[in-house]
């Protein structure tokens, strides 16, 4: 009897300790499911090198796509502000360019804003509309990505190459994002 409650109690400090310690540690998504998901990415080396880096739940295929539009919504929001700060020197010419560019990357935003609600809303009985939904706004994201380097093409080309080079970082989490909403249809 003694021996059972010994065992009992032991049980118990195990279950509260490994609760304690869980809640207490950040949770990285496993490196397995970020190589075995982003092996066939369009941009393989990125997928794995930004997703391993994220900090946040990320266990199943779902919070890995979820994961990925976060990276890209914080990118395009980077790139959006390094713009519009650009504007403040740039020429007349430039202002123009960099405003558009600005506007399109924060569409871009929220097009994966809708992205991400509607991927942590996901119901059985409207997957398919919803995932619909969801690869219509990414597709949106790249196609407002792509088409903001559009004005730079007659700017100074030190100019033209650092804000390519910006967009186009942008434009490859997207499109692994997009990658990654395309596996959920096979769930």
């Amino acid at each position: 009897m003694a021996a059972c409650i010994f065992i009992s109690i032991s049980i118990f400090i195990f279950i509260i300790f490994t609760l304690t310690a869980s809640a207490s540690t950040t949770v990285i998504p496993s490196p397995d499911l970020v190589r075995s998901s982003c092996q066939h990415a369009t941009f393989p080396k990125v997928c794995i090198h930004t997703l391993t880096l994220y900090k946040g739940p990320a266990t199943t295929p779902r919070e890995l796509a979820q994961a990925a539009i976060k990276v890209s919504i914080s990118r395009a929001t980077k790139a959006s502000e390094y713009l519009s700060g650009l504007q403040k020197e740039a020429s007349r010419r430039e202002k123009g360019a960099f405003k558009d560019c600005a506007s399109q990357i924060a569409d871009s935003v929220d097009d994966l804003r809708k992205t991400l609600s509607e991927l942590k809303e996901l119901k059985r009985t409207t997957f398919r509309w919803q995932m619909s939904n969801a690869k219509t706004w990414v597709s949106a994201a790249l196609t407002n990505e792509d088409t903001c380097l559009d004005g730079f093409k007659e700017i100074e080309d030190s100019v033209r190459s650092d804000i390519k080079r910006k967009v186009t970082n942008v434009a490859k989490v997207t499109s692994n994002a997009l990658y990654l909403i395309n596996c959920l249809d096979h769930l």
